[in-house]
C-alpha cells in the first residue's frame, strides 16, 4: 500500500511556501552520477510524488521535458499555478502505476516522497520506465533540522529537539522507525550493479524563523497532532516560537536564521540488460 496525505489545499498551500526543496549543489550530485553513464540521455526526467513542484522545477534545465507525478489533485494544482517553463508538466498519477511507456524515462526521481509509496511496487515500475543507463534518484532528510544565529545556536537547537520530540509519538506507523534505515535498506537491496549512497549531506540556507516553524508544522506528525487536537497543536507551536525568539533576543518571527537540513540519498543506474 501506499500512504495519501498532504492532500488539503490548505495543506498544498503550506507545502509550496514552506517546504525546501534540494539544493543545486544536491541537485548536480545526481546530475552527475545520471551523466558519469556516457550512454545515459537527458530527453524526459519524472519526478514521482511531486507535491507543489519545487523539486521538479530544478531539473528543467537539464532535461528536453520534466513530468511531475503526484496522486493529490491539490498539490498538482499549486504545482501547475507556479510553473512558467515551458518544458515541464504536472499528471496526476500513483507513484506504483507511472503513465509512461517501458523503457522511455532517463530519470526518476523521487524527493522526499519515496518513504509514502508502496515501497516494491514503486521501485518495479521505476525500473520498468527507465531506460537502460536511466537514472533512479531517492532523496530524502531527516527531520531533526538544525537553527544557527548568533552565539545562542545551542539554545535554539534545544528548542527545537524538545519540538521534535513532543511530535515523535505521531509519526505515520507506515514510515517505520527510520525512513534513513529504510532508504538504505532499499539501497542495498537494488540489484544495480552501478550504485552510490550518500548518507550526510548538509544543505543550508537563510529562512525567517516563521519559516522554519512554517517547515515543521507543515510535517505529517505536526498534522497528525493538529488533526487530533488543534489547539494543542497552535499552542506548541506558538510557544516554540515564543521561545526560540526570547533565545534569540528578538521579537520578529521575520529574524533570520540559517536553517541546516541533513539530507541523504540513494542514487543507481539500470543496466544495459
Amino acid at each position: 500500500m501506499s500512504v495519501r496525505l498532504f492532500e488539503g489545499k490548505e495543506h498544498a498551500t503550506s507545502y509550496w511556501k514552506y517546504r525546501i526543496s534540494p539544493s543545486e549543489e544536491l541537485i548536480s550530485k545526481v546530475l552527475q552520477f545520471h551523466r558519469s553513464n556516457k550512454n545515459a540521455s537527458n530527453d524526459l526526467a519524472v519526478d514521482v510524488g511531486c507535491g507543489s513542484g519545487q523539486g521538479t522545477l530544478l531539473l528543467a534545465p537539464h532535461f528536453t521535458l520534466v513530468v511531475g507525478t503526484d496522486i493529490s489533485p491539490a498539490q498538482l494544482e499549486m504545482a501547475r499555478k507556479h510553473v512558467n517553463i515551458t518544458n515541464v508538466s504536472y499528471r496526476e498519477s500513483p507513484a506504483e502505476e507511472l503513465p509512461f511507456e517501458d523503457g522511455s524515462v532517463d530519470l526518476v526521481t523521487a524527493m522526499s516522497a519515496f518513504h509514502w509509496f508502496d515501497h516494491s511496487r514503486f521501485l518495479q515500475e521505476a525500473h520498468r520506465v527507465l531506460k537502460p543507463h536511466g537514472c533512479l534518484a531517492l532523496l530524502n532528510y531527516t527531520m531533526d533540522m538544525e537553527l544557527s544565529y548568533g552565539d545562542c545556536s545551542e539554545t535554539l537547537n534545544h528548542i527545537c529537539n524538545e519540538f521534535y520530540a513532543v511530535l515523535q509519538p505521531f509519526r505515520n506507523p507506515y514510515l517505520g522507525p527510520s525512513s534513513l534505515e529504510l532508504y538504505k535498506k532499499t539501497y542495498d537491496s537494488l540489484q544495480y550493479p552501478v550504485k552510490e549512497w550518500q548518507e550526510c549531506f548538509w544543505v543550508r540556507k537563510p529562512v525567517p524563523l516563521s519559516g522554519y516553524i512554517g517547515m515543521v508544522e507543515s510535517f505529517s506528525t505536526f498534522q497528525a497532532l493538529l488533526k487530533k487536537d488543534p489547539e494543542e497543536a497552535r499552542r506548541l507551536s506558538k510557544d516554540i516560537e515564543k521561545r526560540l525568539l526570547c533565545a534569540m533576543d528578538v521579537t520578529s518571527s521575520e529574524t533570520e536564521v540559517i536553517m541546516g537540513v541533513k539530507y541523504f540519498y540513494s542514487l543507481a543506474c539500470k543496466p544495459a540488460k
